[in-house]
């Protein structure tokens, strides 16, 4: 996809998520920090926090090794590159407990039909969805939608699938 898609189809996904009672009714969200070639899901943040949500990004923790969520006030002055090259909160960021959140979207390499996720291999997104208690949503381009995704007993499923073109309730 050219940027110029890979933006139009992100607006569109954006679009589509407002309008889901899932996000409207969510009082504390986790979003993420978008690669480059992922759909692009970082002004919903600044959406969010005008709304009055509790907004959190994962931040890596090397001594646990796993990711954890960190509540964002401002974005300006709260984010720096961690692991990776990913933009991600400062560690004076107040910790949100991951059972504490209503929603949380969540990245992946491709997805199917029954809510399985297929990540880049390290499994950072599996150990923190296996603590998540409120909504969880794959985001995806609809070229990333498989017929079947290869599973691991690590592997944490999502609830629904947000796409540019349609919401998927599993």
């Amino acid at each position: 996809m050219s940027p110029d898609e890979r933006s139009q189809s992100s607006r569109g996904a954006q679009a589509i998520l407002k309008a889901q009672p899932a996000w409207q009714e969510a009082g504390s969200v986790l979003l993420y920090a978008p690669l480059e070639m992922e759909l692009d899901v970082w002004p919903l943040l600044e959406e969010g926090l005008k709304a009055g949500k509790v907004v959190a990004l994962p931040r890596f923790d090397p001594e646990t090794g796993r990711y954890m969520a960190r509540q964002i006030k401002d974005l300006a002055r709260e984010m720096r590159l961690g692991r990776y090259g990913i933009r991600e909160p400062l560690t004076s960021c107040e910790l949100v407990p991951l059972n504490r959140l209503d929603f949380t979207l969540v990245p992946g390499v491709a997805f199917d039909l029954h809510g399985r996720r297929l990540g880049r291999g390290k499994g950072y997104y599996d150990a923190l969805l296996a603590d998540v208690r409120g909504k969880t949503c794959g985001v995806a381009f609809d070229q990333q939608i498989v017929r079947e995704v290869p599973v691991e007993p690590h592997d944490s499923d999502v609830n629904c699938i947000l796409t540019p073109t349609r919401w998927i309730e599993l």
